[in-house]
């Protein structure tokens, strides 16, 4: 089987200077010789030859097909080749994702499948965020175009997030501290929580009659939301990219602890190659804006801060007011951003409320200002009070992670002092993970656990899961003996997490 995954298309990678694939396809297109080519949704690199992309989705094609023998309700996620990694990710029914990654001897080339998975998960949740289902726009227009005049600048604007220098950087063992698709929130203290409580009801009522969803997020953490968790991970993944005080006074990401270089060159010139949007002629725009453009709402250094304190963007055309939907309600609401020192105020405004375009946009705008500046003040002031910097939430002598993941919520030592373990100490982490994950995979159900590894340097990584809830650790004291690592992680439960992980 591997020898088969290595002769069909997938050797060439390492001739080239990619070391990976990633492609959308559907399954329920291009059955009929002479067709192949209309179920090719994105493919990258987009300057492949269609017989090359053909062949790799065609193997893709044959591995999900082939597992599904076996395991009908869930085909294959992973296949694991001598020489490369293959991630698959069921999108939408009959609708794929698959990230072909070349495997590296040089150690800093070290990821986790999981990450991968949840790298395609993130982006399809995103996209449809702001441009609805892919199936939805292929049945708008079944001809294909729609939808590849949207994949392609859409994955190609998110793949310049993982770029450092000239090469992609995808997710290492050195992250392995980190969960995307989760929330992290800050800890509000009752008095703070108080006003915070208080401004969210006068955003709520900010367009009149009809209520008003928010999210405010102080730095990059989530202060108050009342969105669904799906919602609130899409949306505040979303605002650490592009929206929040550090990313727009940066212009990039903070999702990585890798500092990002320049994006790549030969991503942003591909994006407006006739091959990528997969067709020439003007076509209306998946969320519902002006025929013919193209809609890219990841592209970098878009939004800037008005002088009324909102955010603007020319992405959505000028002078015009993004719209997003929710997945919990189905609906489309407009996006009004707003921010105040370090504070940042998403507001969500229902399509129904908006009646006369703009202008009812400005009268929102205008009631924000005008009845809540004096809440946003105080909220700002008692935050950056309370605030304990970039190293808020580090606790002396641990590197963790805890995970919630019924509340998709999660906590961790900040980056800089995760940087600070060993390698040895990280890949042992990585390994893990990789061994909770495989568990999680073949259980299919929660289940209680508890995971030591040794690692070279003495180290101890350590994983706990009970209810829905995970805590990894690295604990770096040689002298430790695995009692001593285990009463550690059992005081580290009690102190911070309520004697959730407390073995007995």
């Amino acid at each position: 089987c591997y020898e088969l995954l290595e002769a069909m298309g997938m050797a060439s990678m390492s001739c080239g200077s990619e070391s990976l694939r990633l492609c959308v396809f559907d399954l329920r297109r291009g059955q009929n010789e002479g067709q192949e080519l209309d179920k090719i949704l994105f493919f990258y690199p987009p300057d492949l030859t269609f017989s090359t992309q053909l062949s790799v989705i065609g193997l893709s094609e044959g591995l999900i097909t082939f597992t599904r023998l076996f395991s009908p309700e869930a085909a294959c996620e992973v296949i694991e080749a001598e020489r490369h990694s293959h991630v698959f990710f069921e999108a939408e029914p009959d609708i794929w994702m698959v990230m072909i990654v070349e495997k590296n001897k040089e150690i800093e080339a070290i990821w986790r499948v999981d990450a991968l998975r949840r790298m395609l998960k993130e982006v399809h949740s995103l996209f449809v965020m702001f441009h609805g289902s892919i199936r939805a726009l292929l049945e708008k227009e079944p001809a294909g175009g729609l939808i590849r005049s949207h994949l392609h600048p859409f994955i190609t604007d998110y793949l310049n997030d993982l770029s450092v220098g000239k090469k992609l950087q995808l997710p290492s063992f050195r992250e392995t501290l980190k969960e995307r698709g989760t929330v992290q929130m800050l800890t509000l203290a009752r008095d703070a929580a108080l006003e915070v409580q208080s401004l969210v009801g006068v955003l709520d009522s900010c367009a009149g009659t009809v209520r008003c969803h928010s999210l405010i997020l102080f730095h990059d953490l989530l202060v108050s939301t009342t969105l669904s968790p799906d919602d609130t991970v899409d949306l505040f993944t979303f605002s650490v990219m592009r929206l929040t005080t550090n990313a727009v006074s940066s212009g990039t990401s903070s999702w990585s602890y890798l500092r990002k270089g320049s994006s790549l060159s030969q991503i942003s010139s591909r994006s407006n190659s006739g091959q990528l949007l997969g067709s020439s002629d003007p076509l209306p725009s998946g969320n519902g804006n002006d025929v013919g453009r193209v809609i890219r709402p990841l592209q970098q250094d878009k939004w800037s801060k008005g002088k009324d304190g909102f955010l603007v963007t020319d992405i959505w055309g000028k002078d015009a007011t993004p719209r997003i939907y929710l997945q919990q309600t189905q609906e489309r609401v407009y996006l009004l951003t707003y921010q105040h020192k370090s504070l940042t105020l998403v507001l969500l405004v229902p399509s129904a409320a908006i009646v006369n375009g703009e202008l009812d946009i400005s009268f929102v705008k205008h009631q924000v200002i005008e009845n809540a500046s004096a809440k946003i003040l105080k909220v700002e002031e008692k935050l950056s009070k309370g605030w304990g910097g970039e190293n808020a939430y580090h606790v002396s002598g641990y590197r963790y992670l805890l995970v919630d993941n019924d509340m998709e919520v999660s906590r961790a030592s900040p980056p800089g002092k995760v940087a600070t373990l060993a390698k040895e100490s990280l890949l042992a982490l990585s390994k893990l993970r990789e061994t909770v994950d495989s568990e999680k995979s073949r259980t299919k159900q929660e289940r209680e656990m508890e995971i030591c590894i040794r690692a070279k340097n003495n180290a101890w990584a350590i994983a706990r899961l009970t209810r829905g809830k995970e805590l990894y650790m690295a604990l770096e004291k040689a002298s430790e003996t695995l009692l001593d690592a285990t009463d550690s992680v059992q005081s580290f439960s009690n102190r911070y997490c309520s004697g959730a992980f407390s073995m007995d």
